[in-house]
């Protein structure tokens, strides 16, 4: 998490969010990306086009390496962390409902306490804060809170990007088009002078 990098802390071992306790950690760590449409099992060597397809090549061919004992699925706390924001997941808007929002504000300020323990020091107390106010207080019916209000990450428009690069592109092209043309448009002008000196000349007195 980048916020958490940014105060250099460590999170505890008992905090849900710690590397150690991720069940999928060991097969994240064995995903090998060599090329856009090119991925490698790294327990057994074969080849995927896509990441997908590699994980399902783990839960078919290595899903007993799993330490299912010790670790758990990220995945279960999804709802105090609004995945579906973070992954851009869109679904139809529905009904908000109490129930489900408190239980996922209860879990989110569960992993504050434990990952970020008030007053265990200085960076901790910070990112506690900030724990709460980006996640958990984001899960109320009322409409007022949005999660990763401060801070979130901005997308850029692809469209205005695409836009920007062809206007620099064709910019130069359209200063050679004004520049051929007043070139033809002055030499024409010459032209039209020389032919008209030379009916002057030609006329008899």
């Amino acid at each position: 998490m980048p916020f958490v990098e940014k105060e250099k802390y460590e999170l505890p071992r008992q905090c849900r969010l710690h590397p150690s306790n991720d069940l999928f950690r060991d097969q994240e760590e064995h995903k090998i990306h060599l090329d856009v449409n090119e991925w490698r099992c790294g327990y057994c060597r074969k080849s995927f086009r896509a990441e997908k397809f590699l994980d399902q090549h783990f839960d078919n061919r290595h899903s007993n390496l799993l330490d299912a004992g010790q670790s758990k699925c990220l995945a279960d706390v999804c709802g105090a962390l609004h995945c579906d924001l973070v992954m851009e997941i869109k679904s139809k808007k529905t009904k908000c409902n109490p129930a489900a929002a408190a239980r996922n504000r209860h879990l989110c300020e569960g992993l504050a306490d434990k990952c970020f323990p008030a007053n265990q020091s200085p960076s901790s107390t910070r990112l506690h804060e900030l724990f709460l106010r980006q996640f958990c207080d984001a899960h109320t019916c009322s409409g007022g809170g949005k999660p990763f209000s401060r801070g979130g990450k901005k997308h850029i428009n692809r469209f205005y990007l695409a836009a920007s690069v062809l206007t620099l592109m064709l910019l130069p092209l359209f200063y050679l088009i004004v520049y051929l043309y007043q070139r033809e448009i002055k030499r024409g002008t010459q032209e039209l002078k020389r032919i008209a000196k030379v009916g002057r000349k030609a006329k008899p007195s």
